[in-house]
């Protein structure tokens, strides 16, 4: 498996300790940026991770900034992309059970590393249930198409 990461300024706190995470795991990670603590725009992260996972050089991805709030907006403006910013573990998983979301987003503002690795391990560990949630997976599609 691969993931796209990215963060922006806010987020850099977290980014290794989710790397060094997912890498123990076997996963190999494509580090989008940024690298540094110089003050920057998350949507630049946002789109590149999104980018990423679109065209298929990621298999899924993650973001951080200081909520997870702006950068996961960034993100669900690229197509075919369902990105969800969770604080809790439970509702990573609901969103692959149920909406076979493809990026992550969380806040370094909100959550510290421990909780953001309990958060990726669930959301990773959970898989797309299809059925009655195909569908609507499908009219999110579909939205995407329409001016």
């Amino acid at each position: 498996m691969k993931i796209a990461i990215g963060c922006d300024h806010v987020g850099i706190i977290l980014k290794p300790t989710i790397i060094e995470h997912l890498e123990a795991k076997g996963i190999t990670v494509i580090d989008k940026g940024a690298h540094g603590e110089q003050r920057t725009d998350y949507p630049l992260y946002a789109k590149a991770v999104a980018d990423a996972v679109v065209s298929q050089e990621a298999d899924l991805g993650i973001l951080i900034c200081g909520s997870g709030i702006g950068i996961s907006i960034a993100a669900n403006k690229v197509n075919g992309i369902r990105a969800v910013v969770c604080s809790e573990p439970y509702s990573a998983k609901l969103s692959r059970q149920h909406n076979n979301t493809n990026i992550l987003a969380f806040g370094s503002r909100v959550i510290g590393a421990e909780l953001a690795k309990m958060i990726v391990d669930e959301w990773l560990n959970a898989q797309f249930e299809g059925d009655r949630h195909q569908k609507r997976v499908e009219m999110i599609a579909a939205l995407e198409t329409q001016p």
